[in-house]
């Protein structure tokens, strides 16, 4: 009996979660005037794809995508290189200062984005990194919840796997790399779709920083087609729908990866 209420809770969970997807793909192929008409579903011979083709006359909506999957891409690979690296230095080695610095990394969790704006800003303006990808990229290369995240995951790596290693014959990297990576794959998994999730929809740092139109990310151009007196609804939809599909078909492609990372840890048994 307990096992079917906590069934129905997470099937009723479950929908709940689902309608404003259904609800996104439904207005994708809504005409406007269909909006305020029909709050979910209008009938099917007033579905249209005539928002798609609006949307690509608009705006510039591939090279949008292509920044976005730049910034996100090469974002999440340099989060991914240096949150590992210190995941696997708090995890495995005993160093003057370690607890502090663990506690100053967690303690700077608890910093409301919005408070880092403009010290952030003031740092790409004097690096002359303004309207620039790498603008965007800089003040996220370095990931402290993915740092927290390896080195828990990599505390569950035998102590004597790397010692092995080192007799061996293997420096501190290529213990790293050919040891600690290979059994780390769940959690790479997890932080990846995470990273990549936050950088694919930032929204406010791109905005303050982004000035010429060829540099905006997705969110950025999407926002453009806001109009001060009328929006277009149906073209809007269109492309939110485009946008969250590469999150969606990431989930799908590294589900095991990121089920596993967040609940098993690292370690194959």
């Amino acid at each position: 009996m307990r096992r079917t209420i906590v069934y129905g809770v997470l099937v009723l969970f479950s929908i709940l979660c689902l309608v404003p997807m259904v609800w996104l793909a439904v207005s994708a192929f809504k005409a406007n005037a269909d909006f305020h008409a029909y709050a979910f579903m209008p009938p099917p011979d007033r579905l249209t794809v005539a928002n798609f083709s609006s949307l690509f006359k608009q705006m510039p909506f591939l090279r949008f995508m292509m920044n976005s999957f730049f910034v996100a891409g090469v974002t999440v690979m340099v989060q991914l290189f240096f949150s590992s690296l210190g995941g696997f230095a708090l995890a495995k080695y005993a160093f003057a200062g370690k607890k502090v610095i663990m506690g100053v990394m967690l303690a700077t969790m608890m910093i409301p984005g919005p408070v880092l704006l403009a010290p952030m800003y003031e740092l790409i303006y004097h690096l002359r990194l303004i309207d620039s990808h790498l603008g965007l990229i800089v003040p996220g290369m370095v990931n402290v919840f993915g740092m927290f995240l390896f080195r828990q995951s990599m505390q569950s790596v035998p102590d004597e796997m790397l010692q092995a290693a080192r007799i061996d014959g293997c420096n501190e990297f290529q213990i790293f790399w050919h040891v600690v990576i290979p059994v780390s794959r769940p959690i790479i998994g997890a932080f990846c779709l995470i990273a990549f999730m936050g950088t694919w929809n930032s929204f406010l740092w791109p905005q303050i920083i982004l000035q010429s139109s060829d540099r905006f990310t997705l969110p950025i151009g999407l926002n453009q087609m806001v109009g001060v007196y009328e929006a277009d609804y149906g073209a809007m939809m269109a492309g939110t729908l485009l946008a969250v599909l590469p999150v969606v078909v990431l989930f799908f492609l590294l589900q095991k990866e990121f089920i596993a990372g967040l609940t098993k840890g690292a370690v194959k048994g």
